[in-house]
């Protein structure tokens, strides 16, 4: 097969999504939209991706990186007009160039694949995507001649009351021999409703130089649907979810309550593992094997051991080892990291601390900025009391330590390993090893005091 190369299309403003944010950087399950298409397209080898920016440039780059070349398109003056300013980066390249929408992250690389398939295999010089629509109305309506052949693409507003009736759609997404494809341009007009170079019009001069023109009709035409507004983008989230969670259910993970469960695009989770009601994993999560999570917890960027139950809890940018338990209504915060075997209960906030296995954090805790060693158990209402309203400071808990209810652990400090604190304690000093550490003052009860209060 030629070389393969994209251009993608994403330097429109996007008016219609009443948004401060630039339209192909809105996310869909969790990843903005041109970043759907970027990492589609790789999945094809490509040799060169050119993302056409115009609108909020610097933020599309930001977000891409050095996943694709970059060329501007200063003045929006239509499609034709957006891909020739990827000529000086790849007019001399020997080769295929799909051109795709950057506002399309439903198309599967599977269909472009098939697309650049056909394409060879007619030795065409432009190949559409197109597909059929129930209501084809605001599509460019693909016109064949009478031998089936595409002879040229009308655009909506430029359709007689005979093209409207047509129901094969022009999805936007394109293949061309790439010399053509940037020879072409220099002869696209800009005579229409609009007054802008439309893409499709290579497609007409090309079939009229005698070139072949072909076109692949996908099956599937939700795979391309175009956001343009907030209606379009909450039913490419609808789509895209229907099609994660089934991948995942087909993989071996139940999903009881699949309308009311949300998972990004990027997360992996094990066979055997159940998402209860009311479920959010968000980001890149990993979670392994046989897990229950839920009903509704939030999991953001966090990895998940096995045999891990998470009860109605909220995890960020955490790690949890196997047969943990957290929850409910526990708050595992950025870099807090737990080993196997351990609990956390019911209102715990963890912050940047270890726990490691087989300790517990059973009640009403919070423990940030904390190392906290094997075997330890941390009871009901005990903190890590890590800032002075300038600095934070870290607790060391070694293996092994008992901390009754309701103490205060003053960082920096260190609990010795096999000690016991007394409830009720607030340690401002490092404890020793197997020591008892008891520091709150002592009960003293007044005989009499409520009868000589009232006197």
């Amino acid at each position: 097969m030629a070389n393969i190369y994209a251009v993608i299309l994403a330097a429109g403003q996007g008016t219609r999504m009443k948004s401060k944010l630039y339209k192909v950087l809105h996310p869909v399950c969790g990843k903005p939209m041109v970043q759907h298409v970027v990492d589609h397209i790789e999945t094809l080898d490509v040799e060169r991706i050119v993302t056409i920016v115009g609108h909020g440039a610097e933020l599309v780059k930001e977000q891409l990186g050095n996943k694709s070349e970059y060329a501007l398109q200063a003045e929006q003056l239509g499609t034709a007009h957006a891909v020739q300013q990827a000529e000086s980066a790849l007019g001399n390249e020997e080769g295929t160039t799909l051109v795709i929408c950057g506002d399309t992250p439903l198309i599967r690389p599977e269909t472009m694949q098939a697309l650049l398939a056909h394409h060879n295999e007619l030795n065409a010089k432009a190949t559409i995507l197109t597909a059929v629509a129930d209501n084809p109305t605001g599509y460019g309506r693909i016109i064949r001649d009478e031998n089936g052949q595409v002879s040229q693409i009308v655009e909506q507003k430029d359709a007689n009351d005979e093209q409207k009736l047509v129901t094969e759609i022009n999805t936007g997404t394109y293949c061309f021999d790439n010399k053509a494809l940037f020879e072409t341009l220099k002869l696209v007009g800009n005579d229409n409703a609009q007054g802008e170079y439309y893409l499709p019009d290579v497609i007409e001069i090309l079939q009229k130089q005698g070139e072949v023109v072909a076109a692949y009709v996908t099956p599937d035409f939700n795979e391309t649907l175009g956001v343009n507004d907030r209606v379009a983008l909450a039913e490419a989230e609808t789509l895209m979810q229907a099609r994660i969670q089934e991948t995942h259910m087909r993989n071996g993970v139940t999903i009881l309550a699949p309308n009311s469960t949300s998972i990004s695009a990027d997360a992996i989770i094990g066979r055997d593992t159940v998402l209860k009601p009311g479920v959010v994993i968000e980001g890149k999560t990993v979670i392994g094997e046989d897990c229950i999570i839920g009903p509704n917890s939030q999991i953001t960027n966090s990895t998940i051991g096995e045999r891990t139950e998470i009860k109605q809890s909220v995890l960020t940018d955490s790690v949890v080892g196997n047969d943990t338990a957290v929850g409910p209504f526990a708050h595992l915060r950025p870099q807090a990291q737990l080993g196997n075997d351990v609990k956390i209960g019911n209102f715990v906030e963890v912050k940047k601390s270890v726990i490691e296995d087989d300790s517990k954090v059973s009640h009403l805790s919070y423990i940030g900025d904390a190392k906290v060693g094997k075997g330890v158990n941390i009871g009901c209402g005990s903190i890590t009391v890590n800032y002075d309203g300038k600095n934070k400071f870290e607790t060391v808990i070694e293996d092994n330590v008992f901390i009754g209810c309701n103490s205060n652990l003053v960082a920096p400090v260190t609990v010795g390993a096999g000690a016991f604190v007394a409830a009720g304690s607030t340690i401002t000093k490092d404890v020793p090893a197997e020591s008892l550490a008891i520091a709150r003052a002592r009960q003293e009860n007044k005989v009499d005091y409520y009868a000589n209060k009232l006197k």
